[in-house]
């Protein structure tokens, strides 16, 4: 039986964006330093909280955007990713950022074969690490990395022990994508109820779920949210900026500050710079998402666009198109060709749509506003 609080709209909300650090862990993705300074801006001109900006200890040109980027002079907070490990520490500390993740595993699979450790080990080493981290003055955040596929008990005595050390707040993460939004919200709520850190839920796609369990983990009280521009990240990536902020805002109703109008700019500013293509029909930035063929849908979108738009195509920098294809109406074809300067009646109009549904058929494709006045110019019949 599920232990969900009920929703409260007023809750804070906090995002904490790690397109220049995991995004760019997405196999093949390179961002070059200019890139990523323009990344920071366009996220932080949408107003997202804090910045993963990289992994110092890499050190090199990652060390260096990491400095350029703390050096900019952002709104948002600048974030560094370590292992919990001092060296770690010490080269985030050089880049000037203010606020530290330090990360360890907790899953037994972890521990065990990659740090080839103990979970005691990981508790002591952790502690002292965020004990140092304290001492000069920075915000830490502690990972439990695979949190997912960790024993709970395991997780919540790493959390205390975290809270004890002095952390700021406990990131959550679903490494491999493996929980279900329904289980997630309860493992949250449980660990609320023993520990009094903030909690940070950071999720991955493998099973087509980070968003949902972001938001899950966001209405069983997780108050800071790991986003990527368009869900960028490894393997099938991370829970989406873009889709995070719209269904808060919509479906959750939460009045969040961020500028939504950025968005649509700034996800393709990032696909463009990691040399991957946005797909039509992705959620929220997808160019098909206004597009609209089907001629029942068309009409009642041309008598009231809430009809089958769940939000302004404007709110986030899109605009809205009438699609003309297999599926048009008369309606939809009317309104084109009045965009186009031409005056049909509706006869006019049903009597062109078998012409365009056969150029459409033959074709597998919509039709081109140059195809459309070839229909009508070839047929061309008195008014």
């Amino acid at each position: 039986m599920s232990i969900l609080p009920p929703l409260q709209n007023n809750k804070p909300v906090y995002i904490v964006d790690t397109t220049l650090r995991d995004g760019e862990q997405a196999p093949g993705v390179v961002f070059t330093l200019k890139e990523k300074v323009r990344i920071a801006q366009m996220l932080d001109e949408i107003g997202v909280d804090q910045l993963e900006a990289g992994t110092p200890i890499m050190g090199g040109d990652e060390a260096a955007s990491i400095y350029a980027i703390a050096h900019l002079g952002l709104h948002a907070s600048i974030m560094a990713w370590c292992r919990a490990q001092r060296g770690d520490v010490d080269a985030a500390l050089a880049c000037g950022v203010d606020a530290l993740e330090i990360s360890a595993p907790t899953s037994d699979l972890l521990i065990r074969h990659k740090l080839n450790s103990s979970r005691q080990e990981v508790l002591e080493n952790m502690q002292q690490v965020v004990r140092y981290a304290k001492q000069h003055g920075v915000y830490v955040s502690v990972g439990a990395e695979d949190t997912t596929r960790s024993e709970e008990a395991f997780v919540i005595q790493y959390a205390l022990a975290a809270q004890e050390a002095g952390a700021d707040r406990l990131r959550y993460c679903d490494t491999v994508g493996t929980m279900d939004p329904f289980t997630l919200a309860d493992c949250i709520c449980r660990i609320r109820q023993k520990v009094s850190l903030p909690i940070e839920i950071h999720t991955h796609n493998d099973f087509g779920l980070a968003t949902a369990n972001t938001l899950a983990a966001f209405r069983a009280g997780a108050t800071f949210l790991s986003t990527t521009a368009t869900g960028l990240g490894e393997r099938s990536g991370n829970a989406a900026l873009e889709e995070i902020l719209m269904a808060l805002k919509h479906l959750f109703k939460v009045p969040i500050p961020y500028n939504l109008a950025k968005l649509s700019v700034a996800c393709h500013f990032v696909a463009a710079a990691a040399k991957r293509s946005i797909a039509p029909d992705k959620p929220i930035i997808g160019s098909a998402l206004f597009c609209h063929e089907s001629g029942i849908h068309a009409d009642a979108t041309l008598k009231n666009t809430e009809t089958y738009e769940p939000f302004a195509p404007e709110e986030i920098g899109l605009s809205r198109q009438l699609i003309i294809g297999k599926h048009s109406g008369s309606s939809a074809i009317q309104k084109r060709f009045a965009d186009l300067g031409i005056c049909l009646n509706k006869d006019t109009a049903r009597k062109l749509i078998d012409e365009i549904r056969c150029h459409a058929i033959k074709h597998k494709t919509a039709l081109s506003d140059q195809d459309l006045l070839h229909i009508y110019q070839r047929w061309h019949p008195a008014e």
